[in-house]
């Protein structure tokens, strides 16, 4: 029920953090996976960690506006993606007084616009089959407001109902779409909480658990609705925060 020998992924991502972590844990269940980034270096060194079968997708999705172009590369190692991971993300951590227009418009568009749309270029070849699984990455600002965050919350925000509109549109064709929404991991991301031990264990405190996650917190709820398990669930936002909300 939870493998995915047969199925290809596409995670957008994945040179670090979470999006690296979950590449790892698709190639771990049987996926043949193709890692997007901007790091060539650091995917080839995912690569060369997470073994099986892989390939890499060198892009600035910032940047790279092609978004027909990234898909039609992402396919051509194993074919057409059946799972998309939009791992990919931004946070300026910018005061909502000193927030500009560019920076408003960067996170917005890696957060919230592209995975709109690189999930539209794959859905055709997903509907064919009549079988695919949109996992898009919410946060905890998806639901709540955090310091320094507001072009980041927005899009998060904008995410959770991406996901609703997402499963509304494409279920009907075997595609399902969902959303995890982390609590405090250590990523790249979120190196500034992780550097200073008082904020890092506020977070803790905050969980009913006790504890900030670890990357191994993940790989279950991935799984899940990257595989059959999660046939009849979509349009849902899976909070793996420890409790964190619940509080």
């Amino acid at each position: 029920m939870f493998s995915l020998t047969g199925r290809v992924a596409l995670v957008t991502g994945a040179s670090s953090g979470l999006g690296r972590a979950a590449a790892s844990f698709l190639v771990k269940a049987g996926a043949q996976v193709v890692g997007l980034a901007r790091r060539g270096d650091a995917l080839d060194q995912w690569r060369n960690e997470a073994g099986g079968e892989t390939a890499a997708v060198a892009a600035d999705l910032a940047a790279d506006a092609d978004i027909e172009t990234l898909a039609a590369r992402a396919s051509e190692p194993f074919g057409a993606p059946d799972i998309l991971i939009n791992a990919a993300g931004l946070n300026l951590r910018q005061p909502a007084d000193q927030v500009t227009p560019e920076g408003w418009e960067r996170t917005i568009a890696l957060n919230l616009t592209i995975p709109f749309f690189l999930a539209q270029a794959l859905v055709p070849a997903m509907r064919e089959k009549r079988w695919g699984r949109i996992i898009n990455f919410a946060s905890l600002q998806s639901r709540r407001a955090f310091t320094n965050g507001i072009a980041y919350g927005a899009s998060k925000g904008g995410v959770e109902q991406l996901t609703r509109a997402m499963a509304q549109a494409w279920s009907c064709d075997g595609i399902n779409a969902n959303a995890l929404a982390p609590g405090f991991f250590p990523t790249e991301l979120t190196g500034p909480v992780f550097s200073d031990p008082a904020v890092s264990a506020a977070h803790a405190a905050s969980t009913c658990i006790g504890r900030n996650g670890e990357m191994a917190d993940l790989e279950g709820p991935l799984l899940f609705l990257a595989s059959d398990a999660s046939a009849y669930v979509t349009g849902q936002v899976l909070y793996v925060d420890g409790g964190y909300t619940a509080k």
